[in-house]
């Protein structure tokens, strides 16, 4: 970690719901412009209503929101990285399943419909499955995020 990346800090901006990217966008433009020093900023889906700005400085971010119609008001004080680490850094739901699973399908045409999962292709976060209690075996591919699972796989038997 570089020196400048210390003494970068997280603010909280508190936004009109549902204006988060409008005020980001605001927010870059004008950082931009007027060259403040404000190195990422991150409007998240789970997080209405607030914006999170990486700067130097607290009057930075003073500077860029004031006067924007969206914005309610900065958040006093500063966030760790540690708080919002979690929502950065996405688990690909592919890279938890494997062939012999048994999941439940949770969006698309077969909904509600129980599978086991016969192929993963990580590279296009696909799956192959059979759909189980159906009349014969019909093997269908899908996003691995339509999918959560019911049943891991057990492990075959290690021959002794």
């Amino acid at each position: 970690m570089s020196e400048q990346e210390r003494n970068n800090s997280i603010f909280a901006v508190k936004t009109t719901g549902g204006q988060e990217r409008t005020v980001a966008t605001f927010v870059a433009s004008r950082a931009e412009q007027q060259k403040k020093p404000i190195y990422s900023i991150l409007a998240l889906d789970t997080w209405k209503g607030y914006i999170l700005l990486e700067s130097a400085n607290s009057q930075a971010v003073d500077e860029s929101v004031q006067g924007f119609k969206h914005v309610r008001s900065k958040i006093p004080g500063m966030m760790q990285y540690s708080d919002i680490e979690k929502y950065l850094v996405t688990k690909s739901m592919v890279a938890q399943l494997d062939e012999g699973d048994t999941v439940e399908v949770v969006a698309g045409p077969f909904k509600t419909m129980r599978a086991t999962i016969t192929r993963v292709e990580k590279e296009k976060q696909e799956i192959t499955v059979t759909l189980i209690d159906t009349a014969f075996a019909l093997p269908i591919t899908i996003s691995a995020s339509y999918v959560k699972v019911v049943a891991k796989a057990k492990p075959a038997p290690s021959p002794s």
